[in-house]
């Protein structure tokens, strides 16, 4: 099941991708606490399974920690843009590449691996995760971790738009049938997964690590001006954010959350 939509939404966007992220510093926020949250749980030297690996942000970043990633994509764009990193920055050694999609994992000849690890939502663009789960299964050793950074069903920050009028974006996230999103003139849907969703669809071989939710008193990313124009606002909200970040109902509400499961 290829993901064409998103295959070729993100292949448009891959030119102006790490940009995008220059430019806005709530992305810079999100990505900081999501490598703080790995950092804690990967072991040492790992060998990590990517899934929508984009343009290798994270993969750069976990090779500078002696960690070596396969970096998987569905996106042609995005894992060009990775291969001309891994070349202009000599990680060959480090980061590799491979063209497939989340939901058809094969067995790679490179694991099994210590880490499997999905970022900012990727995950979010299939309505049943349980083919993804089973590819997981395929290359995570024993012991092993999951990390996902997930949509949840409840964002506060757009449910609060309802105030404003957009009750299209307050309550996308409550359609069974997902919502449809747009990049790059590229339509598709996106599917939004509670925590306890996650626990039941990987079962009862995967324990609980840790639960924290990303962007739940900050605002969602696509609220690019906020640190700008309400600087002082913002560095309160992520102070508070951090302090409150593992508790129930911050670890889940939210624009995002970061979990972590090991396998047993």
């Amino acid at each position: 099941m290829i993901q064409e939509g998103p295959a070729r939404a993100f292949t448009k966007q891959s030119p102006s991708f790490d940009k995008i992220e220059d430019e806005n510093l709530i992305l810079q926020y999100m990505r900081k606490r999501i490598h703080d949250h790995c950092l804690r749980y990967f072991p040492a030297n790992a060998k990590i399974l990517e899934l929508n690996c984009g343009t290798g942000i994270d993969a750069v970043f976990f090779s500078n920690y002696g960690m070596k990633t396969l970096a998987t994509d569905v996106a042609p764009g995005m894992i060009h843009a990775l291969n001309v990193k891994i070349k202009d920055l000599n990680l060959d050694n480090s980061i590799s590449t491979q063209l497939c999609s989340y939901t058809e994992l094969p067995q790679f000849s490179e694991g099994p691996f210590d880490v499997v690890f999905s970022d900012f939502g990727g995950l979010n663009c299939v309505s049943d995760l349980q083919p993804v789960v089973d590819g997981i299964k395929r290359n995570l050793k024993s012991g092993g971790i999951v990390t996902l950074v997930i949509m949840p069903k409840v964002c506060p920050w757009e449910i609060l738009l309802a105030l404003k009028g957009n009750f299209k974006v307050a309550f996308r996230r409550f359609k069974k049938d997902g919502a449809q999103s747009h990049l790059e003139g590229e339509f598709f849907k996106t599917f939004y997964f509670s925590q306890t969703y996650i626990q039941k669809v990987f079962g009862e071989e995967f324990s609980m690590v840790k639960l924290e939710g990303l962007c739940s008193l900050v605002p969602p990313p696509y609220f690019e001006f906020f640190p700008k124009r309400l600087n002082a606002t913002f560095k309160f909200l992520t102070k508070v954010e951090n302090a409150v970040r593992f508790t129930y109902p911050f670890d889940r509400v939210a624009d995002h959350f970061i979990i972590t499961l090991r396998r047993k």
